[in-house]
């Protein structure tokens, strides 16, 4: 089922990113070119990671930045983005994998997440995403 929301144009490949703000920008780009959520969805998710901390870096390399739903989500959807170099956060944490999640309610993402969850349980598997460099390659992974 991931598949079916990490199509081609929901997933990018870049050099770098200035800091984590902006790779989460860039994360979220395809989401806010498709409509999928608002603006003011992108700047919620860094506000809270401002706010809460880097709760979103969920392993070593794999951060999943994320709102609330009334924050400017319009439908599920998810967005990736695979930086060469990481970004560092607060706490010593850093990131080069941002999945963005968009869910317009609290369920229609969980069956999503749970399979995300085994490719997440896989080291491996979360090395070969930080590494990917094509789209071929993530879904080969996923």
């Amino acid at each position: 089922m991931l598949e079916k929301y990490l199509t081609a144009e929901m997933i990018q490949f870049k050099q770098q990113a200035a800091n984590w703000e902006e790779a989460i920008q860039f994360a979220a780009q395809p989401l806010v070119t498709h409509k999928i959520v608002e603006p003011a969805y992108v700047e919620t998710m860094i506000e809270n990671v401002k706010n809460f901390g880097p709760y979103i870096v969920l392993l070593p390399k794999f951060a999943m930045p994320h709102a609330r739903p009334e924050d400017g989500v319009n439908q599920l959807g998810f967005s990736l983005l695979v930086l060469e170099q990481a970004v560092d956060f607060a706490e010593g944490k850093s990131a080069n994998v941002f999945l963005v999640l968009a869910a317009p309610d609290k369920e229609s993402h969980l069956s999503v997440l749970s399979e995300l969850s085994i490719v997440l349980a896989n080291q491996e598997k979360v090395d070969a995403l930080a590494s990917a460099k094509t789209y071929q390659e993530i879904m080969e992974i996923i």
